[in-house]
Order: C-alpha cells, then sequence, then structure tokens
C-alpha cells in the first residue's frame, strides 16, 4: 500500500544505489563516518544509502554536497535513469499504490512522461542537440500524449517565450546555442507536460556568471508562477540559499543533515555542514 501523508506530493524510503558485488558490510561500513564510500570488503560503491525524505506541493529541497557525494545519484534514480539497489518510492498522484522502483518500465516511462521534469547539468543528456529547439519539446509534449500539430507547435512557442528563448531561434539546432541558451530550453523542455515535480541537477555548473544569475531568476520565477515542486541539486550553497525552502546535505552516500535552509545554513548541526557553510563565508 501506499506510504504517503496528504501533505506529501512524494516520498523516498531507503534508497540505495549501489555498484558492484553488492554485501552485507555496503551500508554498514560506509559513509560519512567511515570516510569512504567503497565498501572494505567487497569492493563496491555505495552511491548512495538509505535515503530517506519527502517533499510537498510547491517546495523546493535543496541537496547539497561535494563533488562525488552521491547528490546526483539520487534524483537520476528517482528519475528512472539508474535502477535502484534497493528504497521505495511513492507518488501521491498516481493510481499505481505500489513502489515506483518497482514497477515495470513501461510505467516509469509514464511517470517521466507525464509527472516528471528534468534538467540536466550536461544539456546532451536532457536534449536531442540535432533537433531543433521547437523539437526537442514536441518530443517531451508528443510523449505526455498531446499529439495535435498545431497545438504542439504553439505551446512551444509559448514555453520558449516563457524561458526567454527568441522565438526566432526555434527552428535552430540547440548544437549552435550558448550553454546558458542550451539550459533555457532544457528548462522549457523538462516544463512542457506541467510534471508535478522538476529535478534539476547542478543546472549553472560551468556557465559565466552573469549566465548562472538569469538561469537562477527564471527557475525561481518559474517555480513561482507554476507552483512546481522542485528539487535542486548543487555544491553551490548560494545557489541553494537563494532557491531552497528546505536542504538535505549529503557525504559519502548518506545524509549528513536535513532541516530548513536557513537553519541549515544559520546553525548548521554536523561537522561536515559547517565546514561547508565555512567555506561559503
Amino acid at each position: 500500500m501506499r506510504n504517503i501523508n496528504a501533505e506529501e506530493i512524494m516520498k523516498v524510503e531507503g534508497l540505495t544505489k549501489i555498484y558492484g558485488p553488492n554485501c552485507p558490510d555496503c551500508v554498514k561500513k560506509t559513509g560519512p563516518e567511515w570516510g569512504t564510500n567503497q565498501c572494505p570488503a567487497c569492493g563496491s560503491i555505495v552511491a548512495c544509502a538509505d535515503i530517506n525524505f519527502s517533499v510537498s506541493q510547491g517546495e523546493i529541497l535543496g541537496i547539497v554536497g561535494e563533488s562525488g557525494s552521491g547528490k546526483s545519484t539520487i534524483i537520476r534514480c528517482l528519475y528512472f535513469d539508474y535502477e535502484a539497489t534497493a528504497g521505495s518510492l511513492y507518488f501521491a498522484n498516481y493510481a499505481e499504490t505500489a513502489n515506483a522502483f518497482q514497477l515495470s518500465l513501461q510505467k516509469k516511462r509514464h511517470l517521466r512522461n507525464y509527472l516528471l521534469g528534468m534538467v540536466y547539468q550536461h544539456p546532451h543528456l536532457g536534449l536531442r542537440l540535432d533537433f531543433t529547439a521547437g523539437g526537442n519539446i514536441a518530443e517531451k509534449l508528443l510523449s505526455a500524449g498531446d499529439y495535435h500539430v498545431g497545438r504542439i507547435r504553439e505551446k512551444a512557442g509559448e514555453l520558449l517565450e516563457r524561458t526567454e528563448v527568441p522565438l526566432s531561434r526555434m527552428d535552430d539546432l540547440p548544437r549552435h546555442f550558448s550553454g546558458g541558451m542550451q539550459q533555457r530550453v532544457q528548462i522549457a523542455k523538462a516544463i512542457a507536460n506541467q510534471p508535478q515535480i522538476v529535478l534539476l541537477d547542478e543546472v549553472t555548473s560551468g556557465l559565466d556568471l552573469s549566465v548562472q544569475a538569469k538561469v537562477l531568476d527564471l527557475i525561481k520565477h518559474l517555480q513561482r508562477e507554476l507552483n512546481m515542486t522542485m528539487i535542486i541539486v548543487s555544491h553551490d550553497l548560494g545557489v541553494i540559499r537563494l532557491l531552497t525552502d528546505r536542504t538535505m546535505v549529503v557525504k559519502n552516500g548518506h545524509i549528513v543533515e536535513i532541516g530548513l535552509t536557513d537553519q541549515i545554513l544559520e546553525d548548521p548541526q554536523h561537522e561536515y555542514t559547517q565546514l561547508l557553510v565555512s567555506s561559503l563565508l
């Protein structure tokens, strides 16, 4: 049965992703207290272990941690890019009551197409660079069941305008766009199906500071306008401070602290979080 409260739109329980043979020591002997995410017994890499959290409608949850901490693995599992080793995933507004990690590939695709949107750190993962900007958005709309060509083109134009991509570039290939504009097209594609949850993975990494600011302003504006639930992964606490309501701090594949973003940044409890916050000051 579905293990989710009325206030929650999504709930994650015990999410674990392990690369390798996987033995009883993998979770027991990895994590922050061991200073490693590699199992000493079998050599497996514990990308994330026993991850538990939920999000509510309109909330923005941040996931922060250093490179290799497991934060990107978490949302890639939520988007079914990676198959979880263990754990449960529940959606409030989905007819199925089962753990989504255990659904068939067809039903997982349905969730991706109707309930979820994803913006990747590297645009080539989220865009077909040899499809036009409008064609990329059309692909998402087609996947969500809209087959009317005129309506699709109109909607694609609206989404590009909303994400501040010039309509004159609608029939251009994203391959010829700047990094910032590629991210804007990715965002337009991610919100095309009016998803209940948008996942964003290091969306400002590698962008110039001025472009970063514009992309972050766009995300904030869209979230407020559409009241979307978002999960934002970043190694940058400045991004987390600007965008998120709550923050989850991960290290060596484990959660070390979770709470209101203001509380995490003003009064961090875990020594690793304290180190992250001090590096921001």
